[in-house]
């Protein structure tokens, strides 16, 4: 649900049931975060408490494809499905990060430079709001998938060549969430450019 269609903002909010499956979906997402990080932090040295906290992770991050895919394909598109889809992905996968970094399995410079990435962009955005609206960036995708499995192998009491491979995956995740966050600060610079060379009595 992060590649929402351009629908009209009154036709959604009066046509479409806030109250429909994909917002049920990810309200159920954003509802796991507690209990997930619950289980992370209170027992997370266990590997059992690890695999079912991987387990409660993949399956919400499933609920993020189902959602997307059930909102458009049944024109279910909604105010509170556009704001809350973003909210549960950051707090599921930023709860996910700090959770690790406290067991120290994870380095903590990752973690900073993924939430203040997040929270740089979200401020950008709200702040250019009234300007317009900052289309998502090409690399979303990667950078959700890579930040999705890199947390996944972290959870996971691998050994062996499994575990050598979650560096390499959280490097790509890294660079990957840098990279998009400098194509929104671009994004974000030329609309602020934009729109102070509109006069100011035609600004909305």
């Amino acid at each position: 649900m992060s590649a929402a269609p351009t629908v009209d903002r009154a036709a959604r909010s009066t046509v479409v049931p806030v109250l429909n499956l994909p917002n049920v979906l990810t309200l159920g997402r954003l509802l796991v975060v507690p209990f997930f990080a619950a289980l992370l932090v209170l027992d997370g040295s266990s590997d059992g408490a690890r695999v079912l906290a991987a387990v409660l992770f993949a399956l919400a991050c499933l609920t993020d494809v189902v959602d997307g895919h059930l909102a458009r394909s049944r024109g279910q598109v909604t105010d509170f499905g556009v704001m809350a889809d973003p909210i549960a992905d950051k707090a599921l996968v930023g709860t996910a990060l700090v959770g690790l970094s406290l067991l120290g399995a994870l380095p903590w410079w990752a973690t900073l430079v993924v939430l203040g990435r997040e929270v740089a962009v979200t401020a950008m955005r709200s702040a250019l709001a009234r300007h317009g609206m900052i289309p998502a960036s090409r690399g979303g995708k990667l950078k959700c998938l890579s930040q999705n499995i890199a947390v996944t192998l972290y959870l996971l009491p691998l050994s062996g060549a499994l575990a050598e491979l979650r560096f390499p995956v959280l490097l790509v995740a890294v660079v990957a969430t840098v990279v998009t966050g400098l194509d929104y600060a671009r994004q974000g610079a030329r609309l602020h450019a934009a729109a102070r060379r509109v006069p100011a009595d035609d600004r909305i």
